[in-house]
Order: structure tokens, then sequence, then C-alpha cells
């Protein structure tokens, strides 16, 4: 809305003596901003196949830290925290009954890299030879996730379900939720039955 509204301009109310102003905006000059924007989505199309080891980048590499708390945790901190994950649980992505939650999604990595290692289990091949099948089974009955507004929501299944153009079908958990409220109420429990089913 802010970009629309600099580009575009718009009617606003001066602070200082509630006067009605007009802002021509024009600030982006359109054909760079255009170009801008098509060779970002351009990237976010390459890098989208998280299943692809030999990318060592992803499209959160290309978005610089925010001045709010919405800051994407990076992909080797990620990594590290899904090893740990495992380290204390062995053997947890080799069995098709475990689930697996974010509870505060932001950018979709942390769920990225736990269906990856779900996908890769040589346990979950062997229960589940079909590649479809098998990522079928991982969205529907393994990973949940909550994201706290609906940008948020947007940037992270965008990214989680972008990894091929045949994802729209694929039945998932994410939903749109603040958990935080919930959290500090001690009725989190609750809410995620409610939300999910118990």
């Amino acid at each position: 809305m802010i970009l629309i509204y600099q580009y575009h301009g718009g009617d606003y109310i001066e602070e200082d003596t509630g006067e009605k102003k007009h802002f021509n905006g024009q600030l982006f000059d359109a054909v760079v901003f255009d170009d801008s924007i098509k060779e970002f989505l351009a990237l976010k199309k390459k890098l989208a196949d998280y299943f692809d080891e030999k990318s060592i980048e992803d499209i959160f590499d290309y978005i610089p830290p925010q001045k709010t708390n919405q800051i994407f945790t990076p992909r080797d901190i990620v990594k590290k925290m899904v090893d740990m994950l495992e380290e204390e649980n062995p053997g947890c992505f080799d069995d098709k009954d475990k689930t697996f939650v974010d509870l505060y999604m932001k950018s979709g990595l942390y769920i990225t890299e736990i269906v990856k290692r779900l996908y890769q289990s040589a346990e979950m091949k062997k229960q589940f030879p079909d590649d479809k099948e098998r990522l079928v089974h991982i969205f529907a009955k393994q990973v949940y996730g909550l994201a706290p507004t609906e940008i948020i929501y947007k940037i992270a299944t965008s990214y989680i379900l972008g990894f091929a153009d045949d994802t729209d079908e694929l039945k998932h958990n994410f939903k749109q939720l603040d958990a935080l409220p919930y959290a500090k109420e001690s009725t989190l429990q609750k809410k995620l039955d409610e939300v999910f089913g118990s």
C-alpha cells in the first residue's frame, strides 16, 4: 500500500495545520520500478526449488533486514535448528506419524527444511516410494504452521509451496493466526485443537 501511495500519490492531511494537501507521487521511475519487480519475481522462481541441494541461496537472501520484528531467520541458522531437533529426537524424520509445527512462521524456511528432511528420509521413501504420494502425506499429515498476519502468511505459503508449478491442489495445514495472545493466556493448545483438530 505504501509503495502504491508513493508511486501514484494521493491526498493527505498536514499534521501541523490540519490542511488537506495532495502528494503527486512519482517517487519511482516506472520503467525501473517495473523492471526491478520483474527481476525479483524471476529470481524468486529460479530459487523456488528448495529440494535442489546445489542451491545455496534463497529469495530471502535478497530481502534486506526489516525495521520490524519480522526478521527472517537465515537459512544456515534454520538448518542448525533442525539439526538440533534431530539430535534431540533421533529418527524423527523417519516416522510418518511424527508432526511438526511452526507456531510463528515468517518466511517458511523452517517448515521447508523439515519438509526436505522428511521427503529425503530413506525410511519415508520406503513407506512412500512415489515422490508425489510422499509429499501429499507430508503436507497433509506432518507439517503445520501459523502465520501472524495475512502478508506473512502469503510470503510463507508462497515459499513453502513454490517449489513446483503443480502444488495448488496440495492439501496443507498452514493458517493465518497470531499464536502469541493464546500463548500468553495459556490457551494455545485449545486454539490449536480448534484450528487443526485434535
